[in-house]
């Protein structure tokens, strides 16, 4: 049994998924502490989480939005040494905690990969197309021995963490320049396989427009650039 884990959730709208959950992650890891960042739901996110009742379960309720500050929240709420985040709409990826933990033990940082051996990501083609046209820029510009910047699911000592968390602004584009300056420091990374599951309709807030992804692709390309800018 794994204890002094922290599994920081962020949400927004996520009513249909969020019990399951955090039931999923309690069942695989029993003793986690769980941190719930909601960025005002309109949909009872809050109202469904507050009703489960859970001692373990840490609701922060906030009035703006962002997944790196949402991210940077719940790791200043945390009480224990090894963070956590995986992705709120994946509650299957609950039973991954265990192994990504245990990896810590000589790994700085772990990440679920898509894009390693035994990985897959299974979601529409226009989703899968733009994550592979991001990731291959960002190993073309920052580091190729990464193959995954993009995943965004992850567990870490918090003391690296810390060191490593870059600017939070953004969303998914966050993760991007999180890696990059891991392994600009030398932290150790090592990427597990995960096969994302196809979207769920009426969960994904990325699954949207032509032109919404358009803005998106743009937003990841201008993070990649900055990062190699900085150089961190």
């Amino acid at each position: 049994m794994i204890q002094n884990i922290t599994v920081i959730l962020c949400t927004y709208n996520e009513s249909q998924i969020v019990e399951t959950t955090i039931k999923n992650i309690l069942n695989y890891n029993p003793q986690a502490e769980i941190i719930v960042v909601d960025d005002n739901s309109s949909d009872g996110t809050q109202e469904k989480i507050k009703k489960m009742n859970l001692q373990q379960v840490n609701l922060i309720c906030r009035t703006s939005k962002g997944l790196a500050s949402a991210c940077l929240t719940g790791l200043l709420y945390s009480k224990n040494e090894i963070i956590c985040w995986i992705d709120s709409n994946l509650p299957d990826l609950a039973k991954k905690i265990p192994t990504m933990v245990k990896n810590l033990d000589n790994e700085n940082i772990v990440i679920m990969s898509r894009y390693v051996p035994g990985g897959k990501d299974l979601r529409s083609k226009k989703r899968v197309l733009t994550s592979r046209i991001i990731n291959s820029l960002c190993r073309l510009i920052l580091n190729s021995s990464i193959k995954d910047y993009t995943s965004g699911i992850f567990a870490i000592k918090k003391n690296v963490l810390i060191n490593v968390s870059p600017i939070c602004y953004g969303h998914g584009e966050y993760f991007i320049e999180f890696i990059y300056k891991a392994s600009k420091l030398g932290y150790k990374i090592h990427e597990l396989p995960y096969i994302q599951p196809p979207d769920i309709d009426g969960i994904s807030k990325t699954a949207g427009s032509f032109f919404g992804f358009i803005k998106l692709g743009i937003n990841y390309l201008i993070r990649i650039l900055i990062t190699r800018l900085r150089g961190n």
